[in-house]
C-alpha cells in the first residue's frame, strides 16, 4: 500500500513530471515515507544521515537556532514544498531543525547520496530542481530583506498579509486563515519579541482590523493591510 501510496505522492509533483512511470516507480524503492503529528520533530541538520525531504500533507516549521540558543523561525514549509538538505551538501555547521505545525503530516525522503545519483542520471529532473530550488532561496532571501528594512508592526502586517493571500478563504475583502501559529511563532517569524508580537497583535484587534484566535484569524478588510 505505501509503495502504491509513495508512486502517486510522486507522480503528482511537478519536479518529477519529466520522469517516465518506470521511473517513478524504481523512484519509490529508494524513497522514505513518513506520518507525524503536531510538534514531532522531523529532522536535525546535524543528522549523521542528511536527507532531502517532500511534504505531501500538512505544514512544517523550520527553526534555526544562534549560538546562544534564540530561536528564529526561517522558513513555513507547505504542501509540495521540498526542505532538508537542498544544496546538496551536509552543512554540519547548521544548526536548525524541523517541527511538524499540523496534525496529519505526510512525508517522503531520499538519502541525499540517492538524490544526487538520481539528478545526475536525469538532466531534465536536475533543470527542474535548480529552477524550484533558486525560486525557493530567493524567498527567503526576500524574507530576510524585509527583516532587515522594516520596523516590527511593518514585518508583521507584510507577514500577515502574505498568509493570507497564501492559506486564507476569502469572502470580498474579508479573509478567514486557519491558524496553527502560536504568537510566540509569529514573533520568531518577525524576529520580535513574544511581548512585542502580542502588543502588535492587540493593536491590530483594537483597531478591528484583525481578530487573533487560537483556532483561527479573521482579517475583517485585506485592503486595509
Amino acid at each position: 500500500m505505501y509503495e502504491e501510496l509513495k508512486y502517486w505522492y510522486l507522480r503528482d509533483h511537478k519536479l518529477f513530471w519529466t520522469l517516465s512511470m518506470n521511473q517513478i516507480k524504481q523512484l519509490c524503492i529508494i524513497t522514505g515515507f513518513k506520518k507525524a503529528k503536531k510538534g514531532d520533530i522531523i529532522y536535525f541538520s546535524s543528522s549523521d544521515v542528511p536527507r532531502v525531504f517532500l511534504l505531501k500533507k500538512g505544514k512544517i516549521k523550520i527553526v534555526s537556532v544562534d549560538e546562544n540558543g534564540n530561536e528564529t523561525i526561517k522558513d513555513i514549509i507547505e504542501k509540495g514544498d521540498l526542505f532538508g538538505e537542498l544544496t546538496l551538501e551536509n552543512d554540519k555547521n547548521s544548526n536548525e531543525y524541523a517541527k511538524a505545525l499540523t496534525d496529519d503530516i505526510i512525508i517522503c525522503s531520499f538519502l541525499l547520496s540517492d538524490f544526487e545519483d538520481l539528478l545526475l542520471r536525469n538532466p531534465g529532473l536536475a533543470l527542474s530542481y535548480t529552477k524550484f530550488v533558486g525560486l525557493k532561496l530567493k524567498r527567503i532571501k526576500n524574507n530576510y530583506a524585509n527583516l532587515v528594512s522594516k520596523d516590527a508592526k511593518t514585518r508583521l502586517l507584510t507577514f500577515i498579509k502574505d498568509w493570507a493571500e497564501r492559506d486564507g478563504k476569502r469572502d470580498g475583502n474579508r479573509i478567514i486563515i486557519e491558524n496553527y501559529l502560536t504568537q510566540n511563532d509569529i514573533a520568531q517569524i518577525i524576529c520580535t519579541s513574544r511581548q512585542t508580537a502580542t502588543v502588535l497583535l492587540n493593536e491590530l484587534e483594537e483597531n478591528g482590523l484583525m481578530h487573533y484566535g487560537r483556532k483561527e484569524i479573521i482579517i475583517e478588510d485585506i485592503s486595509k493591510f
